[in-house]
């Protein structure tokens, strides 16, 4: 679960994820509240 950086509300789903590489993988949010699109990175 993640939090948008804008209005500070709890983003449960991601919309997309992927793998850079072997120790990096990305998640895309969109927040429902305000609409803005941020990333969430881990191993």
């Amino acid at each position: 679960m993640a939090k948008c950086s804008q209005c500070g509300s709890a983003v449960s789903t991601p919309i997309k994820e992927w793998d850079v590489g072997p120790k990096l993988h990305v998640k895309l949010y969109e927040c429902s509240s305000c609409g803005k699109k941020f990333r969430e990175y881990g191993k």
